[in-house]
C-alpha cells in the first residue's frame, strides 16, 4: 500500500499519516481536512459585558442544536456588534456543530431563510463549496454513534475548533456525495424504526425473563418445582432437629436461652393456620401467602437463624483510609458489594457480632432500596463490619442458598412493601424476624437449590 502524506502549505512541510488513515478509499476520493473544504468560525461569549452596547440580537446556543433539527422556541437576545454580526452568524447552508458538553457534536444545517447569531460554543461550518454540508453532517454523525468522535479536555467532553478542522474526512466528488447523501436519507428511516423495535423487544425479553424467574422461584418455594419424595422426611422433623441441637447450644452455654423460644405454626383442624407462641395461640391465616406441600412447614426466619442490627458509627468515625471497612445500605448491590466511596472504621474495637462472615445475608432496612439483600459469597480481604440500618441473617441450619432464595421471594417483597408507609421506607428488626418462610425437608431444600441454578444457568444463555 503506498503512504499517504499531507503537505503543510504555509510552510511546505511534508509529513506521512499513515497513522492517521483509518482505510482505504476508492479511486477518485480524497481524504481531506473539514478545515480545508469549510470556513469555521465560532460564535460570541455570553457575558454581563453583552447587556450594554451593539444590537440586540438572537443567537443560538448548543441547546438549541440538535442531530438535523434546531429547537427555536427559547431562543434568547443578547448584544452584538456590526462586525460580531458579521462574523458571529449563520447564514442558510452553513453547518453548525456543538462543541461541547454532553451532546458535542450535534450538527444540523441551517436551513433558515434568515441569518441567526451564535453563542461561543457552537461551530460555524461556511462550505467552500455549495452542496457538501449534507454529506460532511452525516460524517460527523456517523463518527459519534462509532464513538471515534474523540472528546478532547479533561473535565468535560469536548469538540475544539482545531479538533474539528483537523478532522479527516473521506471526500468522494459532488456526484457521489449526492447518491450517498439520498441512500441514507432513504435507509435511516428504516434503519430508526427498527432499532426501536429491537429497543421495544429487548426490553420485553427483559421484561418476561424477570417474570419467568419471578414464576419460577414461586413455584420453587411452594413445593411445586421438584417431585415430593417421602423418603426425605418432613419438616416437622427437621424443625424437632434443630430444636434439639439449639438445646445443647444452650447447655453449652454458646446459645441464649431466649433462642429456645420458638413460635411454633400449625394448621388447626378448622383449616386455619395458628401460631402457638408459650400459651399463647393467635390466628394467622391472614398472614399466609400460599399453600405448601403436608410434608412442609411454615417457620418464622428468627426459628432457623440468627439476625442482628448493624452498629451505630459515628460518621465522624468513618475514614476513607486504614482500618476495617464499614459495610452501609449504599455498599450492596444484589450483584456484590459496591467498591467505591469505601469508608472505614479505625476506633475503639466492637463486638464481633458486627463482623460479616462468608453465608451471612444482609438487608437494607432503610430508604429508597428497603429490602435490598445480598448473599455473601465470597468475602474481599478486608474484615467488613455491619453499618446500622443493614441487617445480617446468618443462617444456622438450613441450605443458605434456599433461604437466600425465600429471602428474593415475591412474597418477601411484598411483605416488605406493607410495612412501609408514605413517611418512611424502614422495616424493624422485629419485620424481619417475623419474614415467613416455607420450609421443606434439607434433602428437598438441596434439590430446588440445585434445579433453580440449573434453570438460571439455562435462562442465561
Amino acid at each position: 500500500m503506498s503512504s499517504y502524506y499531507e503537505k503543510f502549505l504555509a510552510t511546505g512541510e511534508v509529513k506521512c499519516i499513515d497513522e492517521e488513515i483509518p482505510f482505504e478509499i476508492p479511486q477518485g476520493w480524497e481524504w481531506t481536512r473539514i478545515g480545508n473544504i469549510f470556513n469555521h468560525t465560532s460564535g460570541k461569549q455570553q457575558s454581563g459585558s453583552n447587556k450594554n452596547g451593539g444590537t440586540p440580537q438572537k443567537f443560538i446556543t448548543t441547546s438549541n442544536l440538535y442531530w438535523g433539527y434546531f429547537i427555536l422556541d427559547n431562543v434568547k437576545v443578547m448584544n452584538f456588534t456590526e462586525e460580531e454580526i458579521k462574523t458571529c452568524s449563520a447564514t442558510k447552508g452553513d453547518l453548525l456543530v456543538c462543541e461541547g458538553g454532553a451532546g458535542y457534536g450535534r450538527s444540523a444545517i441551517w436551513n433558515y431563510d434568515y441569518d441567526i447569531c451564535l453563542q461561543n460554543h457552537v461551530h460555524r461550518l461556511r462550505p467552500c463549496v455549495n452542496g457538501i454540508c449534507e454529506y460532511v453532517y452525516h460524517f460527523i454523525y456517523l463518527l459519534k454513534e462509532s464513538n471515534n468522535l474523540a472528546s478532547v479536555g479533561t473535565a468535560m467532553p469536548g469538540l475544539s475548533a482545531n479538533r474539528l478542522k483537523g478532522l479527516l474526512l473521506p471526500f468522494p466528488p459532488l456526484p457521489e456525495q449526492k447518491r450517498i447523501v439520498a441512500k441514507l436519507e432513504e435507509l435511516l428511516p428504516l434503519i430508526k424504526k427498527y432499532s426501536e423495535v429491537q429497543d421495544c423487544l429487548e426490553e420485553l425479553n427483559i421484561s418476561i425473563n424477570d417474570k419467568l424467574k419471578k414464576s419460577i422461584l414461586q413455584e420453587a418455594i411452594q413445593g411445586k418445582l421438584v417431585p415430593q419424595i417421602a423418603d426425605e422426611g418432613t419438616a416437622q422433623e427437621l424443625l424437632e432437629q434443630i430444636r434439639q441441637e439449639k438445646l445443647q447450644l444452650v447447655k453449652d452455654g454458646k446459645l441464649k436461652k431466649s433462642a429456645l423460644t420458638d413460635s411454633i405454626i400449625f394448621k388447626g383442624d378448622d383449616n386455619k393456620y395458628w401460631e402457638k407462641n408459650g400459651k399463647n395461640e393467635k390466628d394467622i391465616t391472614d398472614e399466609i401467602p400460599f399453600e405448601i406441600p403436608d410434608s412442609w412447614a411454615w417457620v418464622r426466619l428468627s426459628s432457623i437463624s440468627d439476625i442482628t442490627g448493624g452498629y451505630a458509627f459515628q460518621s465522624s468515625s468513618l475514614k476513607e483510609e486504614l482500618g476495617k471497612r464499614v459495610i452501609r445500605i449504599s455498599d450492596i448491590s444484589e450483584q456484590g458489594f459496591v467498591n467505591t466511596k469505601i469508608v472505614r472504621y479505625n476506633g475503639t474495637p466492637i463486638s464481633d457480632i458486627y463482623r460479616i462472615q462468608k453465608f451471612d445475608i444482609i438487608m437494607a432496612m432503610t430508604g429508597g432500596t428497603v429490602g435490598k439483600s445480598l448473599f455473601v459469597r465470597e468475602l474481599p480481604e478486608d474484615e467488613l463490619l455491619l453499618n446500622q440500618r443493614v441487617a445480617r441473617i446468618r443462617n444456622l441450619w438450613i441450605s443458605v442458598d434456599y433461604l437466600n432464595f425465600v429471602i428474593i421471594a415475591p412474597h418477601i417483597k411484598e411483605f416488605i412493601s406493607k410495612q412501609k408507609n408514605s413517611t418512611n421506607d424502614n422495616i424493624s428488626m422485629a419485620d424481619i424476624s417475623n419474614f415467613l418462610i416455607p420450609l421443606p425437608s434439607i434433602k428437598e431444600q438441596l434439590r430446588i437449590v440445585e434445579k433453580l441454578y440449573n434453570l438460571a444457568s439455562i435462562m442465561r444463555g
